[in-house]
């Protein structure tokens, strides 16, 4: 209740009023501030204890502060909005691999700060694999998460590089849970790039989860990182610790591309037979 809404009320309850909306708002504590009457009518009329009152305020206080907090940390991620577990089509995994997306789903493995490797064609699901565990936890267990490109990463790194912040951002990225880093492989990048981007990857070794999507096999990252030994050991702090997940499927999009094709056809051949029965009726 506001003073304005108060104004209506006795002088002793306007008094009232006043006093607790200003301790309210100092105790930064809107929703209680926004509710507090109504439900104070409501424990009346269900005649509910003190204790019932106060929980029934705080609890919604809590629910939106969980509520900000969640759309914060989905706005700081980066994440594609639309890549989410409920769009992901988990029926086109085989088992082993739904089994691996069931288990990761728990989280467990940013606790052990172990990375997750998701390796496969293009247009076989990786990115919207890894975006998917990524806006789960980020929903359910509140945590701090930053998806990229490979490209566009590599790109800060230089940035910072150049500006000789690089340790500054690389602290940066430590205090996120997860960086998940998509399309590694997709772009041919020079020396430079490749090496601030074996630098990140040697920074996180041990120290937080990576969540890493790429159309190479390990047995390619030669033509990632240009050099033998750089690759081995890029490769060597990326498996140490992680859950390899292989997306032998078949482009999606190709898929998806071919049902169009197929029901297009078959809406265009019962228009022929449509048309050809009323020419012979």
């Amino acid at each position: 209740m506001t003073p304005v809404q108060a104004a209506g009320l006795a002088p002793a309850q306007t008094a009232i009023s006043g006093r607790l909306y200003v301790h309210l708002k100092e105790l930064h504590l809107p929703t209680v501030r926004e509710v507090y009457d109504e439900a104070a009518r409501m424990a009346e009329r269900e005649h509910l204890s003190y204790e019932q009152y106060l929980l029934h305020v705080l609890e919604r206080e809590s629910e939106v502060r969980r509520t900000n907090r969640i759309a914060r940390l989905l706005r700081e991620s980066g994440l594609p909005l639309e890549k989410t577990l409920a769009t992901f089509n988990r029926e086109r995994l085989p088992r082993a691999q739904n089994a691996q997306l069931s288990s990761l789903l728990d989280g467990s493995f940013l606790e052990r700060q172990e990375n997750v490797l998701v390796f496969g064609r293009s247009g076989s699901g990786k990115t919207h694999l890894v975006s998917a565990i990524a806006h789960e936890l980020i929903q359910t267990q509140e945590r701090r998460i930053r998806f990229t490109t490979s490209s566009i990463l590599v790109q800060e790194l230089l940035l910072a590089k150049r500006d000789l912040t690089l340790p500054r951002y690389l602290k940066r990225m430590r205090r996120y849970d997860a960086l998940v880093i998509d399309e590694v492989g997709y772009i041919q990048q020079s020396r430079d790039e490749m090496e601030v981007l074996f630098t990140l990857l040697a920074d996180r070794y041990e120290q937080g989860s990576i969540l890493l999507t790429s159309n190479l096999p390990f047995s390619k990252w030669e033509q990632i990182f240009k050099d033998p030994t750089t690759a081995a050991a890029a490769v060597d702090r990326l498996i140490h610790h992680s859950v390899i997940i292989e997306l032998n499927l078949d482009s999606y999009r190709l898929e998806a591309s071919r049902k169009k094709r197929s029901s297009h056809e078959m809406s265009k051949n019962n228009q022929t037979k449509s048309e050809n029965a009323k020419k012979h009726s």
